[in-house]
This record gives structure tokens, sequence and C-alpha cells, in this order.
């Protein structure tokens, strides 16, 4: 019944539904739609880091800051907003590469370190 739930039974049902304003999913529950708070918090989520990453980070000794991670955040953002997927980030001395999808630092390395060749990136962000 085009994606609405198998136990509505007739078509005033359905109608019910429908001027109530409410969705229905196929389990039978009603669901409301996402406020722009809910949507805004979602995507404002705090990164994660990868193991890898965490490895990296503890090998090299760098430890971030609460200031460091918001801005890392902010840098994000910015990536997402200009529809980068795979972007490199930098701060202070410290470069990150982000999964902007998946909001996952995969590695970190400090400047100065042998092999500052990034690939598979499309986009960076100085933050």
């Amino acid at each position: 019944m085009n994606g609405l739930d198998s136990r509505i039974l007739s078509l005033e049902q359905a109608t019910d539904i429908f001027l109530q304003g409410n969705k229905v999913s196929r389990g039978g529950q009603n669901q409301s739609e996402l406020s722009f708070h809910d949507i805004l918090a979602k995507t404002s989520e705090d990164v994660k880091f990868s193991k890898h990453a965490n490895q990296r980070l503890e090998s090299r000794n760098i430890t971030l800051s609460d200031t460091q991670i918001d801005r890392l955040n902010q840098g994000v953002s910015q990536a997402r907003g200009k529809s980068i997927n795979e972007s490199l980030v930098m701060m202070d001395n410290l470069a990150f590469i982000v999964n902007i999808k998946n909001n996952t630092v995969v590695t970190a390395l400090e400047q100065g370190e042998d092999g500052n060749v990034f690939t598979n990136i499309d986009g960076a962000v100085i933050v």
C-alpha cells in the first residue's frame, strides 16, 4: 500500500492518518519529523578517531586540547559545507586526514615528519 502500514485496513484509516499529519512507518509506529535543532545537533557531533589515528596520536605523543578539538570539528564542518569527502585538515603544526561522511579522523601527523605527501583527498581546510 505504497509504504503505509500493513495494519491499515481501509481508505478511511489511511485518510485519518494523513490528515493528522503523522507519518507511518512499516512498524506501525508514528514518526515525528526531525526538528531543525535535532538535525543541527546530529551534524555537529564531535569527530571520532579511528584506531589507526589513535595509535598515531599516541605514538607521536600528540594530545589535543578541547579548543583544538573544537577547531578540528569546525574544520570538518567547513569541509562538509563544501561537499568534500576526504579532507586534509591542518591546524597549528598538525595535519589530520578526515573522512567527512563518517566524521572520522583516519590519521594524524605533525609538521616536519617525513613523507608530507597526502593522497586520496579531495579538499583541504586550514583552521
